[in-house]
């Protein structure tokens, strides 16, 4: 059976782990400014979602 002879080290076993990366979010366009933000969140720069005001610019 095989059974490693020693601990793994830290900085391997972190060095093994910088490849499980998180996927980048999902950008969209803005209706209203055509700017692009992050998908179900409020517009930055116009504030509006789902084609209404929610933040007043």
């Amino acid at each position: 059976m095989a059974v490693p002879q020693r601990r793994t080290s830290k900085t391997r076993r972190d060095k093994r782990r910088t490849h499980f990366k998180l996927e980048v979010p999902g950008m969209v366009k803005c209706d209203q400014c055509g700017e692009l933000k992050l998908a179900h969140h409020v517009c930055k720069s116009c504030g509006t979602y789902k084609s209404r005001e929610i933040v007043k610019a």
